[in-house]
């Protein structure tokens, strides 16, 4: 069997059932098992052995359907454009919630790493300062680790600090102290008002 370049296979996936036995007969030379062919070696119902597209009955896989799905997509203009609008919209949308989070105790940088990983899905710039943010955090991390311990207390006191002060500019404190029957002038919110 000759082996094919991965978008050749893809067109004969996209071509439907019995793509190869449409394709030209393989030569002799070519008649070797490839790694990914059923060979004797492997059994059937293993995990090993992987599914044929020349047969009526192969399901491909979830990445393959998701891939033929967006290369569908990708053949359409308008609809290529809508789907990188969508993908735009949530991944900013998700980085947008992961920058807001970072310096609160949470998954801040993780979220920002997802809304970037979903962008990188189709932004090639996204990949890339995927890659610079990861990097950057990894050292920060590195770094902190390092230090006294005076300066970890004084990150960990900068956290608690700006979690506070979120808390009073939303007005959390005037509500818990007004549960509570303080009626002090200094825990009301800035933003909110007395």
């Amino acid at each position: 069997m000759r082996e094919t370049c991965p978008g050749e296979r893809a067109d004969r996936i996209l071509a439907g059932p019995g793509a190869f036995a449409r394709a030209e007969a393989p030569s002799e030379d070519d008649a070797r098992p490839t790694g990914g062919a059923l060979t004797e070696e492997a059994e059937p119902g293993s995990r090993r052995a992987a599914a044929d597209p020349a047969t009526d009955d192969y399901k491909p896989r979830l990445r393959e359907r998701l891939w033929m799905f967006r290369e569908r997509l990708r053949a359409k203009a308008g609809m290529n454009l809508a789907y990188r609008v969508v993908i735009g919209v949530i991944g900013g949308a998700v980085l947008a919630a992961g920058i807001l989070m970072i310096p609160y105790p949470g998954p801040g940088w993780l979220v920002v790493f997802a809304g970037l990983g979903i962008l990188a899905t189709e932004f090639h710039w996204a990949g890339r300062v995927n890659g610079f943010a990861k990097r950057h955090y990894r050292r920060w991390v590195d770094w902190l680790g390092r230090q006294h311990l005076a300066t970890k207390l004084a990150v960990m006191g900068g956290t608690c600090l700006i979690v506070l002060v979120t808390m009073w500019m939303l007005g959390l404190f005037g509500t818990v102290g007004g549960w509570l029957g303080l009626r002090w002038s200094w825990l009301a919110s800035p933003l909110f008002g007395p």
